[in-house]
């Protein structure tokens, strides 16, 4: 199995930044896929930003030219840099890890943008 610990939520202004970390341990593959969901109050789980086991990123629309994923390979980690957050970003952020038809996810960290 695989364990993902979440950093970096919290609550920030309109227009601020937020930088989310995600760890994995266990037992990995050699080749996965790893990256981040959110979701907000009364919304399905959505794509923001991820790897994949290809090693190509895949963004929303919403978040391009704001967000960026970085990968740390030697610690088994994934970041998510956040700009220019506004107040519809607001939402659980979920780190997530898939190989071999295998997925598993963090536990969450809030990002409340508001003024």
């Amino acid at each position: 199995q695989v364990q993902l610990v979440e950093s970096g939520g919290g609550l920030v202004q309109p227009g601020g930044s937020l930088r989310l970390s995600c760890a994995a341990s266990g037992s990995m593959f050699s080749i996965y896929g790893m990256g981040w969901y959110r979701q907000a109050p009364g919304n399905q789980r959505e794509l923001v930003a991820a790897f994949t086991s290809g090693g190509s990123t895949k963004y929303a629309d919403s978040v391009k030219g704001r967000f960026t994923i970085s990968r740390d390979n030697a610690k088994n980690a994934v970041h998510l840099q956040m700009n220019s957050l506004k107040p519809e970003d607001t939402a659980v952020y979920y780190c997530n890890y898939v190989a071999r038809g295998y997925t598993t996810w963090g536990q969450g960290t809030q990002v409340t943008v508001s003024s």
